[in-house]
């Protein structure tokens, strides 16, 4: 993934998963099970930046 499809995807997802929660506290108890991982999934991919390096074959 390049900067500005991790910055996409990552941004939207941390949105829906704070939507979660805050649906889960006020009606739902159970979109916090889809909230928060979510959360979590959204700063990892936002974060991570090990993912575009391409290691070399060892021979």
């Amino acid at each position: 993934m390049n900067t500005v499809s991790r910055t996409i995807t990552g941004t939207l997802s941390i949105i829906l998963g704070l939507v979660l929660i805050i649906i889960g506290f006020f009606l739902h108890v159970s979109a916090l099970i889809y909230g928060i991982p979510i959360f979590f999934i959204g700063i990892f991919i936002l974060f991570n930046k090990k993912e575009d390096h391409i290691e070399k074959i060892k021979q």
